[in-house]
């Protein structure tokens, strides 16, 4: 057995007894767990939310970043676990110098003397995934810091998420909890962004990207990678002196004008979610900067999130029902986001939304944050089943994190009034791209491809018609219902088809002379002409005053 099956044993096993652990109220589902694992039922069931965290960090990184994803699930776990979650971070111990040195040569197939003219052996920064250098480039270039993944850490996350995603399918497939939980999408999610993180390239676009989306706010910066510095494994960009926002204090603090950079902090935030659809997903105090200049710049842009255009659209209306303090508005568009699972419960989920966002009114600004209500709200939609986009959790995360850094700079920033003052503006820049020249062409080619496929389409329905191909599925309540109705339709259809017959032949026997007549004309025709009126007269009486009547 290779060393590569033995860490995924490992990891399997280690998953399993943090499962068993820490699932005790899933006593149904626990035996079953524990006997498909291998284990017996003697692991000590545990209900600490801290014990939690920190068995996280003995695991290593990628469950660090599992702590960090499920910290975002309000809708799965309880404030107290969410909370001690949230405190994950992955510092740790820096790798050594040569190792980096040999990483950076084989990534960018050069020698680091040949790459730069000075190389700090010493790391500014250490993260589970990568660690943090400042260099210069050569020949007089510009100071820049370069991000190089550590050794065999890819191979390990993807040894760990194969792991994890086994015993998920276990889960989903054999336990109660696996399936009311989506613990696959969950999954899913979580190896989506994980893998995200590891490829460098793909952060060095989404820094262009995210340069490019606001470069119409001023005092956000956000730094350039050097592309020909960078690499799978290795990102190297522009270097921006600065402090930790959490971390700004004294006269530096007293002089800053932190209400405007609060604001032009949320509106740049908000302009990512509801316009661009594009987000920085963690911009926890460490990746928020401010500058020597009195600018705030966005770093470590390995994690992103992406909102579709409905959802946009959606938020928008959500956000400005909560600033508003309008309950009713956001739950009926809180129902629109999301999709009701099994056991939903419509009044209780109107009542605690209605009840949250009316509650809103009377918090004072101090207290108010919008990252904190949108995390009640997806609680709100889990404790209640209702399945809401996974982007709503990132968002969720993003904007306690943005509380956490708006109140430092500013203690009397008030995020409602912000929503209120930026929202009809987001709102008429998502409507102009949704009227761009781009999104018209494409409305205008499903128009063009509408127009060129009818006559085919219609041609191919005629065709099933003649060969009796054609086959229409009702979904009715009551088929024997509709089916008597059918009939009591084609039953009146034939007594009226007889008793135009019977008129029309009444009136052509009006013509012929007879010797049996009735008050002078031809008797034959007064029969049918008295028999059709009897008919009809029945006919009428049945439809206004009988079991049928409106049918």
């Amino acid at each position: 057995m290779d060393s590569h099956t033995l860490e995924r044993a490992a990891t399997y096993k280690d998953v399993g007894k943090l499962l068993l652990k820490y699932l005790p109220k899933i006593s149904r589902d626990r035996d079953q767990v524990a006997q498909h694992l291998g284990f017996d039922d003697d692991i000590a069931p545990s209900e600490s939310a801290e014990e939690f965290a920190s068995d996280l960090e003995k695991l290593g990184p990628t469950f660090v970043k599992l702590g960090q994803l499920l910290s975002t699930r309000s809708d799965l776990l309880p404030p107290e676990w969410t909370t001690a979650l949230q405190r994950l971070q992955d510092d740790v111990e820096p790798v050594p110098f040569d190792a980096i040195r040999e990483r950076i040569e084989t990534e960018l197939g050069a020698k680091i003397e040949r790459l730069f003219d000075h190389f700090e052996e010493r790391p500014i920064a250490c993260a589970s995934l990568g660690q943090v250098h400042r260099a210069t480039l050569r020949s007089g270039g510009p100071e820049v810091v370069v991000k190089i993944q550590r050794p065999g850490i890819r191979e390990r996350v993807v040894s760990e998420l194969d792991a994890i995603q086994n015993i998920a399918d276990f889960l989903c497939e054999h336990t109660k909890m696996g399936r009311t939980y989506d613990i696959d999408l969950m999954v899913t999610q979580f190896r989506k962004a994980i893998v995200g993180e590891l490829n460098y390239q793909a952060e060095a676009e989404n820094l262009v990207r995210l340069a490019k989306n606001l470069k119409a706010i001023d005092a956000i910066v956000v730094p350039s990678p050097i592309r020909d510095y960078c690499s799978m494994g290795v990102l190297t960009m522009d270097c921006i002196h600065g402090t930790k926002v959490t971390e700004v204090a004294g006269v530096v603090k007293t002089e800053l004008d932190g209400e405007a950079l609060a604001e032009k902090l949320f509106e740049a935030y908000l302009q990512q979610i509801l316009v661009d659809g594009f987000f920085h997903a963690d911009p926890h105090p460490g990746n928020v900067m401010l500058t020597r200049d009195r600018q705030l710049a966005l770093i470590d842009l390995g994690m992103v999130g992406t909102v579709s255009d409905g959802t946009r659209d959606l938020l928008i209306q959500l956000l400005g029902a909560v600033a508003d303090g309008k309950g009713t508005d956001a739950t009926k568009v809180a129902l629109r986001l999301g999709r009701a699972k099994e056991g939903f419960d419509p009044a209780s989920f109107k009542e605690e939304m209605e009840e949250l966002v009316e509650s809103r009114q009377s918090t004072s600004i101090e207290d108010l944050q919008v990252g904190t209500m949108v995390m009640s709200i997806t609680e709100i939609c889990g404790r209640n089943g209702l399945r809401i986009p996974s982007s709503l959790f990132m968002i969720g995360k993003m904007l306690l994190n943005l509380d956490m850094i708006g109140k430092h700079l500013a203690p009397q920033f008030n995020p409602d009034a912000s929503l209120r003052r930026h929202l009809s503006e987001l709102s008429r820049k998502n409507l102009d791209q949704e009227f761009s020249l781009g999104s018209l062409l494409s409305h205008f080619s499903d128009m063009k491809e509408m127009l060129l496929e009818t006559p085919s389409r219609i041609n191919r329905t005629l065709e099933m018609v003649a060969q009796n191909e054609l086959k229409i599925q009702v979904d009715a309540i009551d088929e024997k219902q509709l089916l008597l109705g059918f009939h009591r339709v084609a039953n009146r259809i034939t007594v009226g088809l007889i008793l135009a017959a019977l008129i029309v032949g009444a009136s052509m026997l009006m013509g012929i002379e007879s010797s049996f007549t009735l008050m002078g004309y031809p008797g034959l025709a007064i029969i049918f002409f008295l028999i059709a009126a009897i008919g009809g007269l029945i006919v009428v009486g049945r439809i206004l005053f009988g079991n049928e009547k409106g049918g």
